[in-house]
């Protein structure tokens, strides 16, 4: 199929890469058109994905992805519909058809039409016969069109989308180490998606799991409980930003849509906003004029200032060469560049609050600048979610209770689908004493992001350490080298007084976070004792951590002294975790209240006092 033909109303000229309709053309990519003449000269038949791969880019090794590109290019040039195809049809886990007819351009007319009048000779008993049949044939079309509409009925209903999840979008660049680059776009996909209210939408922690995965769509959707899944592209080439998406009824691996969009990288964040309209458009998915007035047109940034922002991005989420405070401080760099560039820039903010709040080792004064640094994002853009969750998050860790449970309230009223928003949501309202409505917080964070765990420690707070344990144990088959994970778990043992298993998970724990010997001397505590004796070696870890200025948890050390019984250095450590809270930053902040750790000393009038001092009602 080298020369023109037509298909349906379009002309198509391969040689000049055009689409023409109605005397106006249309360029199209030559890969693009490629793919439509290798369909075309087998039109009507199912083309596998190999023979297209094969014979659009012979010599060249690349993903589906690209094909899926080109396919999605030709269906927006054709105003075609993947869900009700005139042009091409998707065939699931085999490849695409071409199944309109394909008409060289001086190709005559197929038919012509028969004369409705009465043919010479013919009777009035024929005539009669005619328009029983012609009513018979009325009847017949008219059935069938009543069968079709009920069909289409029946699928729109069965794939309903009211749950989304974004996969990684594939870095299609020729440079590997834009990889930053194509995580970062993904990040700002799911937020813009999050924002519509009325739509779930899975957190990014969850959905970033799937990056390279090789399972199916379904599987993925029956993991992350949704319904529709959004995958796609991102290439990055010179000033130009290219981003596929398309959008798969989950459960059934059907294709529901698909669109490319292309801009300056200045307008990346437009692109953004753009898909994420287009995206709710397909799944019905209105935007209230709450949600609208909110959802502000995204301005131009300049290429320097994007860069460093998803340099700093993709080390503060952990992706880079390392995860500890070494790779936040370097996350702390580009967010620091990018504010320099533009000061104006509120996501810069965040980030650079965000590298000085999850230190594990955080230094005197690092609580009051992150504070600094969110206020003036919540100032710069007061419609983010993400500005207000991390003022609030500063707020938590100054004991600011009040000003907690505003902020996180804001967070969630900007963006519903903030799952680490409700999470922070349900521990002060855990600590404030409403642990029924801490409850649903927790269980709609762990729906959002189902991959995390949101809701052990609220089930160890409420008696039911059995259940803590057995989620806290499948993350630790899951994900063996989560430091923290091992920590909890090792204190729900002691707190079931299974102290062999105490040791063995702290000891991983402490091992996971660079504290050589410390496993060691708690397994030696424990075969010489075998009871809470070990507990008490722990605590002299702790301390000798905290000499060290290793490690600083005043707020454990209470409580494991509180455990002992004594008193007076469980009030000690109370006292120095007040005090000195900017310091224990990377602990969490405990359900004084409640927690049963301090329940032997709970009736000390000390504890009241303590509660008084930091702001709680005893």
């Amino acid at each position: 199929m080298d020369g023109q033909f037509r298909l349906g109303a379009w002309l198509v000229d391969p040689s000049l890469n055009t689409i023409c309709r109605n005397g106006t053309a249309v360029h199209v990519e030559p890969k693009v058109m490629e793919v439509l003449v290798c369909l075309a000269k087998h039109t009507g038949e199912a083309v596998s994905k190999e023979e297209l791969l094969q014979a659009v880019w012979p010599d060249t090794f690349v993903s589906d992805h690209a094909l899926k590109g080109c396919i999605s290019d030709l269906r927006r040039l054709l105003e075609d519909d993947a869900r009700e195809p005139r042009f091409i049809q998707t065939i699931p886990k085999r490849g695409y058809r071409l199944v309109a007819p394909v008409v060289p351009a001086n190709g005559a007319a197929e038919s012509t039409p028969a004369s409705s009048g009465t043919l010479p000779g013919q009777s009035t008993t024929g005539r009669v016969r005619f328009r029983a049949a012609t009513i018979a044939a009325a009847v017949l079309i008219l059935t069938l069109l009543i069968a079709a509409m009920n069909r289409l009925r029946d699928s729109s209903v069965a794939h309903a989308i009211h749950s989304l999840a974004v996969l990684p979008l594939q870095n299609l660049s020729s440079d590997p180490a834009q990889e930053y680059f194509s995580d970062g776009m993904t990040d700002a996909l799911i937020t813009d998606l999050a924002q519509i209210g009325s739509l779930k939408v899975i957190s990014r922690t969850s959905s970033m799991q799937y990056k390279q995965t090789r399972k199916s769509l379904p599987e993925i959707a029956h993991e992350l409980n949704v319904d529709g899944i959004i995958e796609g592209t991102v290439q990055r080439s010179g000033s130009r930003v290219r981003i596929t998406a398309q959008l798969v009824h989950g459960p059934s691996d059907k294709h529901l849509w698909a669109n490319s969009y292309e801009r300056n990288i200045q307008d990346v964040f437009v692109l953004e906003q753009d898909v994420a309209s287009d995206i709710a458009k397909q799944v019905k998915t209105a935007i209230n004029e709450g949600q609208q007035a909110a959802r502000r047109e995204p301005r131009p940034i300049a290429p320097a200032v994007l860069e460093a922002y998803v340099q700093g991005e993709y080390r503060l989420n952990g992706r880079g060469r390392g995860a500890g405070d070494e790779e936040l401080k370097a996350a702390r760099e580009y967010f620091q560049r990018a504010i320099d560039l533009d000061p104006t820039f509120a996501r810069a903010y965040i980030g650079l609050a965000q590298s000085h709040d999850i230190l594990s080792q955080p230094e005197p004064g690092d609580l009051v600048i992150a504070r600094k640094l969110a206020e003036k994002a919540v100032e710069l853009d007061p419609t983010s979610s993400d500005a207000h969750a991390e003022l609030g998050q500063v707020m938590s860790e100054a004991w600011d209770w009040k000003g907690w449970e505003e902020e996180f309230r804001r967070a969630i009223a900007l963006n519903p689908n903030n799952a680490d928003a409700h999470d922070n949501l349900g521990t002060i309202l855990d600590i404030t004493g409403r642990l029924d409505e801490g409850w649903k917080e927790y269980q709609i964070a762990q729906e959002l992001d189902p991959d995390h765990d949101h809701i052990a420690d609220p089930l160890e707070l409420r008696g039911q350490v059995d259940r803590a344990i057995e989620i806290r144990r499948r993350i630790a088959t899951r994900d063996p080298l989560n430091g923290g994970n091992h920590y909890a778990l090792g204190m729900y043992y002691a707190e079931k007084k299974m102290f062999k298993e105490f040791a063995s998970e702290m000891g991983t724990a402490t091992d996971l976070y660079g504290f050589p010997g410390v496993a060691g001397r708690l397994q030696h505590a424990y075969e010489q004792s075998r009871d809470k004796a070990v507990l008490r070696q722990w605590a002299t870890e702790l301390e000798q951590l905290a000499a060290a200025k290793k490690l600083y948890m005043p707020g454990v050390l209470a409580q494991l002294y509180a455990s002992f019984g004594d008193k007076s250095r469980a009030f000690y450590w109370l006292e120095q975790y007040r005090v000195h809270h900017d310091l224990a930053m990377a602990n969490p902040t405990m359900c004084f209240k409640t927690d049963p750790w301090f329940a032997p000393i709970r009736s000390d009038p000390r504890f009241r006092d303590f509660l008084l001092h930091i702001g709680l009602p005893p």
